[in-house]
Parts: C-alpha cells; structure tokens; sequence
C-alpha cells in the first residue's frame, strides 16, 4: 500500500471521528436548549387542560370504578386495551388506549415531545404536541421529564407517517391526547434497558466513528436480570421456548404419545455418564434426577407405548463451557420399536422439521428481535428431493 493511500485512508478516518465529535457536541447543546426553555416553562401556570395527564394516585387506582373516580379513570372507563405489538397501519385514523413502559423520551421544543412506549418488546413512538386538541406546553413539559421505565396509559389517534420509523417495532404512530403515569420508576436506574438491547455491532461500530457506547456486562445483567429480561431479544428469546415445549407436546400427542410426569428427587442415578447433586433426605441419601431416562423405561414396560416428558434436569457438571449447564429444561422421548429404529427416526426428523417450521410461522417477530441483538444465519432444511440433487450434482 503507498503512502498517499494510507494518508487518505487516515484522512477519512479523522474526518469521520471529527463530524461524530460534532454530533456529539451538536446534541449536548440541543439538550441544554432545551432543558433551558423547559425550565422557563412554570408548571404553576393555569392549565385548562391538566385533567388529560398526570400521575395516577393509589387511591384513585383503588377507587377507579368509584363514583367520584378522578381524570385517569374517567378517560380509560369506556376504551377498549390494544396492545403495542397489535398496532398496524390496519388501525390508522383510529383512538386506542395502551399501556406500557417509557422506552425513551426525545424533547423536540417546549411545544413538542416524542416517547416511545415499549410493551412486551414491541415498541411504538408516540407524539404529544400542542397542536393537538387537549394537549398543552405543561403537558408536553410532563411527558418529557417522564423516568425511563415508567408505566404509562396513553391515549391518541394512530396515525402512519409518510417516512419509515426507525427505532420502533411498530410502523405507525400515536398522536396523544391524553397521558397518565400509572406507576413511576425511579430517576436512575442501574441499567438501562437501551444499553442492554444493543448488539456487539453497534458498540464496535460506533467506537469506529469515535463514540463509545455503554457495553452492559454479563455480571450486571445477572444483578439486575429484572431490568435485563425487559430488553427485545430476552422477551423473544422466553416467548420462543414457550412455543417449543407448546410444539414439541403438541406433535407428540398428535403422534399417541401420553405425556408423564416423572420424580426429580430420587435415591440413585438415574443413568450414567453424569455426575449428580447429592442430598440428605430425613437420613437417608438421595439426589436430584439428572435424566428421566429410568422412569421412561419403566413406562415403556409398563405397557404405555410412547411417552414423553418436558421438566428440569439436574447435573453436577464440572466443565465450565457453554454447552455444560448444570439445570435445563429436557425434551425427553421414549418409545416402543416395532420393527426397526428407523421409526424413531422418523418421528426425530418429522419432529425437528415441524419444530421449526412452526416457530418460523408463529415467531417471526421474536425471531427477529434476537437476531438484532445475536445475530444468527435462518435454519436450512434439505428435504430428500434435495439432498439427492445435492448428491447428483458432486
């Protein structure tokens, strides 16, 4: 590589750290302005329309089908709840009412605020400004000194912006006119869940521009895993083995397979090649069941045919790898042979195929909020038709 080269590529590298420096420095004085004409705001002013927001009391939350039941109440009485992640264009130039926590708050001026509401993993960005009917500058000044984590009711019209949202699940927009902060979280929090969300990407792309972004540690996540399991990926990842085991049962069944329930507290290994917990049990000794492996067979010759079983397992393993866990959830399997153990194959391959295929359909946007976040190639199946091509052509 010459010299003029590697000049030029130095060159682009400066040019790129000085406009992120810029930005940074750009953003921090839009932030200041804002924060200063905020503050000349007084929130003693008379405002004609302070019964659309507001923090929710415990005892208006105990009285709200009361009588004498205060403005939140009032509002919500007669909507129906819609959810952040049902949110669709389908909706537009309709009221909704949702629920959900405070993702991130952009004060835009004192007349206009952003809030994007996160619920259940799905997001939405929603506006709150004064030329809205209903919404005034102590409104938007209310909105926009929300904490992070608050849960809030809002109330608006969905509306689909002519440009793409960036940032958000959903692709419309909530015009509010009405806002409740039904429970406050508190100003600082140990994480947050913004920092959580990002990739490995992100913070190494953005130390490439010169900005260095929060990196939150595994230690941290695990102190604080409340505020860990909040973030897009995790929620995805629970709901994704909720439909596995609701899958793997759900085929076994329709393949005559009864479903068992199998003891964990036992009195020896259940099987060997695993170490186990060891445990005094009123004296005499015993262990956690680190297989159903004994109780299956035991099904098996007791006439049942095909069982199954999904439940905790239990190993002393003393390697300390990503494939060693000393508790999981097992998918076990048994069943009777007929004639040959390609029956059990069968069912294996019809298993894994139907796994997959399902979580596909039925997990599409979990799927993509964990590859966001743990990036990870779609899973190929070669059906036979393909795998003989594949053979014909090498």
């Amino acid at each position: 590589m010459s010299s003029e080269s590697e000049e030029q590529q130095l060159s682009k590298k400066a040019a790129k750290k000085e406009a992120a420096k810029l930005e940074k420095m750009r953003r921090r004085q839009e932030a200041a302005a804002l924060a200063s004409a905020a503050s000349s705001l007084s929130v003693e002013e008379e405002d004609s329309y302070s019964s659309n927001y507001g923090d929710v009391t415990l005892p208006e939350l105990k009285s709200c089908s009361k009588p004498d039941a205060g403005n939140w109440s009032i509002a919500i009485s007669s909507m129906d709840w819609t959810r952040v992640g049902a949110l669709t264009e389908e909706l537009k130039e309709k009221e909704v009412l949702i629920r959900g926590r405070v993702h991130t708050t952009r004060p835009v001026s004192k007349n206009m605020a952003f809030v994007v509401v996160r619920e259940r993993g799905f997001t939405v960005q929603c506006l709150v400004a004064t030329h809205e009917a209903g919404v005034s500058r102590q409104m938007v000044k209310f909105v926009a000194a929300l904490n992070r984590e608050s849960i809030i009711d809002a109330i608006g019209m969905v509306s689909v912006p002519g440009n793409p949202i960036k940032g958000t699940t959903q692709q419309v927009e909530i015009h509010v006119r009405k806002l409740y902060c039904v429970n406050k979280a508190m100003p600082t929090l140990p994480i947050n869940v913004e920092d959580a969300a990002r990739s490995d990407a992100e913070i190494e792309a953005a130390l490439q521009a010169g900005d260095k972004l929060p990196r939150v540690n595994q230690d941290t996540r695990l102190n604080f895993r409340v505020l860990d399991i909040r973030t897009p990926a995790n929620q995805g990842i629970f709901r994704i083995q909720c439909q596995v085991g609701t899958i793997f049962r759900q085929f076994l069944l329709s393949e005559g397979f009864v479903e068992i329930h199998t003891p964990k507290l036992i009195a020896g290994s259940s099987e060997g090649g695993s170490a186990v917990f060891k445990l005094d049990y009123k004296g005499q000794p015993a262990c956690l069941a680190q297989s159903p492996q004994l109780h299956k067979q035991m099904a098996i010759c007791g006439d049942f045919g095909r069982v199954f079983e999904v439940g905790p397992v239990f190993r002393a393993e003393d390697s300390y790898t990503h494939r060693h866990l000393c508790e999981f959830t097992g998918l076990d399997v048994e069943m009777e042979i007929k004639k040959h153990y390609s029956e059990v194959m069968d069912i294996v391959d019809r298993l894994f195929v139907t796994m997959f295929d399902s979580l596909n359909e039925k997990c599409r946007m979990e799927l993509e909020a964990v590859g966001k976040q743990y990036p990870f190639e779609p899973l190929k199946v070669f059906t036979h038709s393909s795998v003989l091509q594949y053979l014909y052509i090498f």
